[in-house]
């Protein structure tokens, strides 16, 4: 088992992971009379891909909708960056630095791939109305150094050729990229992916995994994913947590939580010899 409380570690592959990035104590939230989660608690490190699985139904996106803040659970106390983080709306907690994805598309089918990625740049615009307005001096000079940033990740991503396309023509593999594009346009210290590969044919998840670990790689974003894809998930996670019935039944490494018993029983669906 990892140590938690040491400040980084080195993965198998050689790659540096920091300290407690975020820090969930004892989170519970409810709807009503509804228990969506019980009283859970793990980290995230800086640097690391951290997976969230368990069945249908286990909480696991409304964990997600916790961190990005979506939803404001009831109990417990998110710490990110070693300050304890106060109930805000979703804008607030995407300007410090967390970006995410939808598990249903949520683009703007009419506008063009490279506009759909511009709009994740909202909270790098300064410039005031009238120069916006008029599209001089700051605003002008903001809009190119945007659009640079935008050019860039189209590159990385490889969509190059789509950039001008509006969405609504696109296949579904490539709207799923051009989502996870205009969350990176964000620049996100944590990125939170809500089953990236959901839908995905065998080739667009081998796409999406090569640029997830690429971001991961080359940006050294931490990255927080939702995938009920158990071989992705061990491809890709550092670590990862297991919830079942909004309840926390594992916490660990890949190996460790494909050999942890009440994973098995509750999730994986096979048995021990």
């Amino acid at each position: 088992m990892l140590d938690t409380q040491t400040e980084g570690y080195v993965t198998a592959d050689g790659r540096q992971i920091g300290g407690v990035v975020m820090e969930l104590k004892n989170i519970t939230l409810r709807f009503g009379g509804v228990v969506a989660i019980k009283d859970i608690s793990f980290d995230i490190r800086h640097g690391e891909i951290r997976a969230i699985i368990g069945p249908n139904g286990a909480g696991k996106s409304s964990m997600l909708n916790v961190i990005s803040g979506f939803y404001n659970p009831q109990e417990g106390e998110l710490i990110y960056k070693g300050y304890k983080r106060p109930q805000m709306r979703p804008y607030k907690v995407s300007r410090m630095g967390i970006a995410r994805t939808f598990q249903n598309i949520a683009l703007f089918e009419g506008m063009s791939v490279l506009d759909n990625i511009m709009t994740g740049r909202m909270h790098h615009m300064k410039a005031g109305f009238l120069s916006q307005a008029f599209w001089w001096g700051a605003a002008a000079r903001e809009e190119a150094e945007n659009r640079e940033a935008v050019e860039k990740i189209i590159d990385f991503l490889e969509i190059q050729a789509i950039r001008k396309t509006p969405v609504s023509r696109l296949p579904y593999g490539l709207k799923k990229r051009v989502e996870l594009a205009r969350a990176l346009a964000a620049e996100p210290q944590i990125l939170l992916l809500d089953e990236p590969m959901a839908g995905m044919n065998v080739e667009e998840k081998e796409d999406m995994s090569r640029f997830i670990l690429d971001v991961n790689d080359e940006f050294g974003t931490t990255t927080v994913l939702i995938e009920h894809d158990m071989g992705v998930v061990m491809d890709l996670s550092d670590r990862v947590v297991v919830m079942d019935y909004g309840k926390k039944i594992g916490d660990g490494t890949p190996e460790e939580v494909m050999n942890n018993q009440d994973v098995i029983d509750a999730y994986l669906g096979v048995s021990h010899d």
